[in-house]
């Protein structure tokens, strides 16, 4: 077999002295990987016959020892394969099917005498390959100055990028040619943290498509214990190079072995809709760690937080006070702003309209004390994560929201103050469970302390997973905003239900907003590696409503927000609006009220990056099918189909569409409502407005329901 392998590249050009072949299951992936003429470790990867990959290097360059890039030879190759059936504990899918060859190298380098392993592994949709070091004895402790893995391109592909930025992923996408990426022309107005590290740096998951119409995504899985990977451009060679997050020292990552780096991975395919579809990320994570897992509940919410955003409705803060400490300040001795959103009175309006309308959670951002200096300063001794401002009784209001049969949900702003936090995290758990909250939403907003750290940095990886550990051994939810962008990890620790780690919805309220193209790209980009908590469902789109003259506004429109429900799959979806918002359109509320959280089967329908994305959805346990689709700033018609309905069975659906004359900007908040008979050889021919969408709903017809409504 080696001889053939051998023989092979001989033939191919000598790309290799030696190299070892792997095939996908369905054959159509082909890597090999071996040693080049230089005793440099390298790879290649093809789809159908056709280079995705050329020739590429891999390895790391260490700190005060040889490095691991060269002087390697091939000691052992170790194939095998997998295939297993196995079940979420939540997700788009009942099942996930995990099917993959594997290509286990091992290599020496003689000069050092220590050895490195290559585990690769090819799926139908993509490759996934890692470094591992075992404990040996001159590899004991290591600290990594680069990783110098490369994923050399064969063109200057289309690519779908924001900024490499080791401290939030909170910009817009912006789409351009590998080429005439430059992050320093990207507008960062509104990010508190924002900064690049060079012009030519991108952040993954990089989303790209080539001039034949292939579709490429470059990403990462399972980071744990190593710093988020962003990458490198070589402009003229388009060789990309990973560029990990330093710490303060510009140590990238420090090893004790055995360690195993993140999966690399590669996904690859010819369709846009499989790219949305694939699990292969979360395949390369590990199985749930959690044994008991009945107290994971995927849920809408609703929240005190949108008012905080749009102009002169909420507060966080109770006082106007801008220089406080937190044991010295007496805080019933200051005067509370009527705009305090975390109030007695708001939080129970919040808690009544939760009950009446089947929301199960309430989220209250502003209830502790500390919010009036948190931003900007840097400060450490920030929050306490225990003791409520004078108007909110956490005891009066966490019983009163179960006895309606709904639970409050926790909120850790750190403000990025993370000493502060893991400090404090014991008695913030034991608050909440003495109140029976059952989930927290974290937050990391600013520069991180310890000063030096950033938030893609070993250190902060670390603290993300311990977070959610801790929180595993306490049977408690988490959803973490500002963090590290997800890799699978919601795998390993289903209780980590979302994250944000995007530009999320807020950024419509307060700045120049997100582009109606944003919303189609997140699926290709930020949302490969786990659920994004984009907080949908604004109702009251423009700013104006609230501030006389003010030109921001969410750029969408109503029924677009709706579609956000089935297109940014989330377990955890907030109503994200004011409840007066939806008291004034519950027509359009109903469909809110009605979509699932959870899913047994999900069918991508159509989409490309940047202009549309259609998906269907079969309710957990039962019949029920849901469909969104929607579209960038340019209208369009829709194309969905219902071959996944049960045959010969009638469905009603109840259409949530844009008006004829609905536009996000000129008129966002015009939309229709209107049912129709469908079965599995219907097709919708769908009209979406310029920034719009449409939701529909789907439940079996009985004949009294039947009468009247027209069949397509």
């Amino acid at each position: 077999m080696k001889r053939i392998a051998l023989l092979l590249f001989i033939m191919l050009g000598m790309l290799a002295v030696r190299a070892e072949k792997l095939l996908s299951p369905d054959k159509q992936l082909e890597l090999n990987a071996g040693i080049n003429d230089k005793s440099e470790i390298i790879y290649t990867l093809s789809y159908k016959g056709k280079e995705v990959i050329k020739s590429s290097k891999l390895g790391l360059e260490l700190k005060n020892t040889p490095s691991l890039l060269e002087g390697f030879t091939l000691k052992n190759a170790k194939t095998s394969s997998f295939d297993e059936t196995w079940k979420p504990v939540w997700g788009e899918v009942s099942e996930i099917r995990n099917h993959y060859n594997e290509l286990l190298l091992e290599f020496d380098q003689k000069a050092t005498e220590r050895t490195i392993k290559i585990r690769f592994r090819l799926f139908n949709d993509g490759l996934g390959f890692r470094y591992e070091f075992e404990k040996q004895k001159n590899l004991n402790y290591f600290r990594v100055a680069n990783e110098r893995t490369e994923f050399a391109l064969t063109g200057d592909h289309k690519a779908f990028w924001i900024p490499g930025d080791y401290d939030t992923n909170e910009y817009y996408y912006t789409t351009t040619r590998l080429s005439e990426v430059d992050a320093s022309k990207v507008d960062g107005t509104g990010i508190g943290t924002h900064g690049y590290f060079a012009k030519n740096a991108v952040q993954s998951p990089l989303m790209m498509k080539t001039t034949e119409g292939l579709y490429i995504s470059i990403f990462e899985a399972a980071l744990i214990d190593y710093s988020a990977m962003h990458l490198l451009i070589d402009q003229k060679n388009f060789v990309l190079t990973s560029a990990l997050a330093p710490d303060a020292t510009g140590t990238k990552a420090y090893m004790q072995t055995p360690h195993n780096t993140p999966w690399r991975t590669v996904m690859v395919s010819d369709k846009a809709t499989d790219i949305l579809a694939s699990k292969m990320i979360l395949n390369l994570n590990e199985p749930s760690k959690i044994e008991n897992t009945d107290y994971i509940k995927p849920q809408k919410y609703i929240g005190i937080w949108w008012g905080m955003h749009v102009p002169n409705t909420m507060s966080w803060d109770y006082a106007h006070a801008p220089n406080i400490r937190l044991k010295d300040t007496d805080w019933n001795a200051l005067t509370p702003l009527p705009q305090h959103g975390a109030s007695n009175k708001n939080v129970l309006r919040y808690i009544d309209f939760a009950a009446e309308h089947g929301f199960s959670g309430v989220l209250v951002e502003g209830w502790n004390v500390g919010w009036e200096d948190w931003a900007g300063n840097w400060k450490e001794e920030v929050f306490d994560f225990v003791t409520p401002y004078p108007d909110f009784d956490i005891k009066v209001l966490n019983e009163y929201a179960h006895s309606k049969g709904v639970k409050l949900i926790m909120h850790h702003e750190t403000s990025s103050s993370v000493t502060n936090y893991e400090r404090r995290i014991d008695k913030a758990i034991e608050l909440m469970k003495e109140h029976g909250y059952e989930a927290v939403k974290t937050g990391y907003v600013g520069w991180i302390i310890p000063r030096g750290e950033t938030h893609d940095g070993q250190w902060m990886v670390n603290h993300y997973v311990r977070v959610a550990e801790k929180m595993a051994e306490n049977r408690l939810m988490l959803n973490s905003h500002e963090s590290v962008r997800p890799t699978g990890l919601h795998r390993t620790y289903p209780n980590w239900l979302a994250c944000e780690a995007a530009r999320g919805n807020e950024f419509n309220a307060w700045s120049a907003g997100n582009p109606p193209e944003h919303e189609t790209i997140l699926p290709f980009t930020r949302l490969l590696g786990g659920p994004m908590d984009y907080t949908p469902g604004i109702f009251e789109i423009k700013m104006s409503y609230y501030q006389e003259g003010n030109q921001n506004q969410v750029h969408t429109t109503l029924a677009k927000q709706l579609a956000l429900y089935l297109t940014m799959y989330s377990p955890l979806q907030m109503a994200a609006d004011l409840p007066e918002s939806y008291e004034r359109r519950m027509d359009a509320f109903q469909f809110i009220k009605d979509v699932a959280v959870d899913w047994d089967d999900s069918r991508y329908l159509e989409a490309e990056p940047g202009d549309y994305v259609t998906v269907a959805r079969r309710a957990k346990n039962t019949a029920n099918w849901f469909v969104g689709a929607i579209t960038d700033e340019n209208a369009r018609t829709a194309i969905i189909p219902f071959n996944y309905l049960e045959e010969k069975t009638w469905y009603v659906a109840t259409i949530y569409e844009d008006a004829a004359n609905a536009h996000w900007k000129e008129n966002p908040m015009a939309y229709k409502i209107r049912k129709v008979l469908v079965n599995s050889k219907s097709v919708l021919k769908q009209k979406l407005a310029a920034g719009g969408g449409v939701a529909i709903s789907l439940k079996k017809a009985d004949k009294k329901e039947m009468k009247g409504l027209k069949k397509i």
